[in-house]
């Protein structure tokens, strides 16, 4: 069983920069791939930025890429996602989720969820 813990959302303004956490309860978190998800109103959840288990893969949407990034410490049972340039598009609640090993696309193959954390750029 893993429970994540979603901290660091806010207001910004287009520009600007928030930094992400996800913490982690468990011993196995270092076994499980992290994804940070986004949700706008009235859209799907998708994923912006994945991490492997060890660190050593990462994925980004096109929308991020360049301006997000997403790292992990094992031993402090947290994955951070880095935002730079936020545009108002990036405007979401955003969501961090846990999986064994492998990063994946696809939401539902996700196991854990935190309970979400709402960015908000202004412009």
């Amino acid at each position: 069983q893993v429970q994540l813990v979603e901290s660091g959302g806010g207001l910004m303004q287009a520009g600007g920069s928030l930094r992400l956490s996800c913490a982690a309860s468990g011993r196995t978190f270092s076994s499980y791939a992290m994804g940070w998800f986004r949700q706008a109103p009235g859209k799907e959840r998708d994923l912006v930025a994945g991490i492997s288990w060890n660190g050593g893969s990462t994925y980004y949407a096109d929308s991020v890429k360049g301006r997000f990034t997403i790292s992990r410490s094992n031993a402090k049972n947290t994955v951070y996602l880095q935002m730079n340039s936020l545009k108002p598009a990036d405007t979401a609640v955003y969501y961090c989720a846990a999986r064994l090993h492998t990063i994946s696309l696809n939401r539902y193959e996700y196991n854990y969820w935190g309970q979400g954390t709402q960015v908000t750029v202004s412009s």
